[in-house]
């Protein structure tokens, strides 16, 4: 083990000097894209028009995966067929420089997965698989190229059961007492209710419903009755620590008498698969490197939450990862900031969820009630609400020389801390139009003594059918007028050059400014 460091100064280092093995249930996760423009006359099913596949690893090659992106040595011992698919597989493996001399080619089915997929949005899954345990000749010779794995010198083993026939008893068992006797840790991403194959193990990483299954009944998500789960089965299989993921309540963390645990951060899902593949892959990676557990786990738990928002398995890489660890500890609100193109996407999804998408814009150089009057009746028009800033400059081109007082980050990071608020766009021009454009929101909402037709963009949502909402101002207040009172304020300490005039400024600026 190497000296205890924390995630973000590991990940800095790199981690070329950390190698895992990982055992198990090998796949390839095919996803076939496209759009659909019309229902089959067939059938009242969608017609999709396929434009586009694409093959990654699933199940354990994707614990390789997110491994091999993080910057580790890894190699993967499993089955595959002969059939094309083992073939594509094996081309996909070979691009992430994952090792495979210790795989072995049989007869059987090679798992596939085929997801179809249109807008991001999963519309039908089809399995190709065999769940049969393997034959006992096959299992003999698995065994002899993971001990001849061990005998490399892995920093640690994971043990990836998808319940195809791979993990079995004896294999598991086998793997299991030879690490114990080198003293390598073992973790274990279990599948069904036998916990029976996985006794003595370093770590377990379960969901919430593979916890409850092994427990032949229903475990709640509630943070008693999770410990309560856990540390009955860590009793019961001599297992060393528990790491529940636990969706959208985040991970828990049993380690003795040590209980840890922590949130997600509230986030767009746009798909869960492989997310537990990520959790035991980072955690491994990390304990490996010498972090302890309870900090493997919140990189875990960071590293979850950004690969639920990408479409499709997702290996998370060392670059991903930096950034996610580097956010978290500047501010979880910066997630909610993003430029044109991501926000873009963002905004088809939901809207391909069937929610309402609500827009407004402003300076909002100072903070005030009436800026969050006006967010909160937005908000309440429909389901999401986007916020058009304006950036720095276009303030300048607005207000003049002396504007803004508050640079765009921080403007951006207070509205996207702000509960009404779902997303925050930047941009240069004066006037939010071609945003409007870009996104097509179902509602636009403008504070002040506007009429509709004056309001920018109207005409454009109006096009698509969208409606335009005016939210009265509140009287006294804007940042001009806050602006102005503070200077008169100051001028009663001493003379002071501009207009102290304490008068807001005239209606029709708005109080979104």
């Amino acid at each position: 083990m190497a000296e205890r460091k924390n995630p973000i100064e590991i990940l800095e280092e790199g981690l070329n000097r950390v190698r895992i093995l990982v055992i198990g249930d090998l796949m390839l996760d095919q996803t076939l894209s496209g759009s659909v423009e019309r229902i089959s006359p067939e059938a009242p099913i969608p017609v999709l028009k396929a434009e586009s596949r694409k093959d990654s690893l699933g199940g354990a090659g994707n614990v390789a995966n997110n491994l091999s992106r993080l910057g580790c040595g890894v190699a993967l011992a499993g089955v595959i067929g002969t059939d094309p698919e083992a073939f594509l597989l094996q081309e996909v493996l070979e691009k992430e420089r994952i090792e495979t001399r210790y795989l072995i080619k049989t007869q059987r089915c090679t798992t596939k997965k085929m997801r179809v997929v249109s807008a991001r949005q999963q519309m039908l899954r089809v399995d190709f698989e065999t769940t049969d345990p393997m034959d006992t000749y096959t299992e003999t010779e698995l065994i002899g190229r993971i001990f001849s794995a061990l005998d490399e010198g892995p920093d640690a083993v994971i043990l990836s059961d998808y319940g195809k026939g791979v993990c079995t008893m004896v294999i598991c068992r086998a793997l299991l007492d030879r690490c114990r006797e080198r003293g390598i840790p073992v973790l274990v991403d279990p599948k069904g209710a036998d916990w029976e194959r996985y006794r003595g193990c370093t770590v377990i990483t379960p969901n919430l419903n593979e916890l409850g299954q092994a427990l032949h009944r229903t475990v709640h998500n509630e943070d008693e009755e999770v410990e309560k789960a856990a540390k009955e089965l860590m009793k019961r299989f001599e297992l060393g620590q528990i790491l529940v993921t636990r969706s959208d309540r985040g991970i828990s963390l049993f380690s003795g008498e040590t209980v840890l645990h922590e949130k997600t951060l509230a986030r767009e899902v746009f798909d869960v698969s492989g997310t537990g593949d990520t959790v035991v892959a980072v955690v491994a990676a990390f304990l490996a490197a010498g972090t302890p557990l309870e900090e493997a786990a919140r990189a875990a738990n960071r590293a979850a939450g950004f690969v639920v928002g990408k479409a499709g398995t997702y290996a998370i890489s060392r670059e991903d990862l930096l950034r996610e660890l580097n956010q978290g500890v500047r501010s979880a609100s910066l997630s909610k900031v993003l430029p044109l193109d991501q926000a873009r996407a963002l905004v088809a999804a939901w809207r391909s969820e069937g929610q309402r998408i609500v827009f407004t814009n402003g300076c909002f150089d100072i903070l005030h009630a009436g800026h969050l009057f006006c967010l909160e009746k937005a908000k309440s028009l429909g389901d999401r609400l986007i916020v058009g800033l304006n950036s720095d400059s276009s303030v300048r081109n607005l207000k003049g020389p002396g504007r803004p007082v508050n640079p765009e980050s921080f403007r951006a990071m207070l509205l996207a801390a702000l509960f009404p608020v779902d997303l925050v766009v930047l941009f240069e021009e004066t006037t939010p139009l071609e945003l409007i454009r870009a996104l097509r929101p179902d509602c636009l909402v403008k504070g002040g003594d506007y009429r509709p037709e004056e309001v920018v963009g109207s005409e454009t949502v109006a096009s698509w059918g969208g409606e335009v909402v005016i939210v009265p101002r509140i009287e006294g207040l804007s940042t001009t007028g806050i602006l102005r009172s503070a200077l008169c304020k100051d001028a009663e300490n001493g003379p002071r050059s501009g207009n102290c005039s304490t008068e807001a400024d005239g209606g029709r600026s708005g109080f979104l400014r």
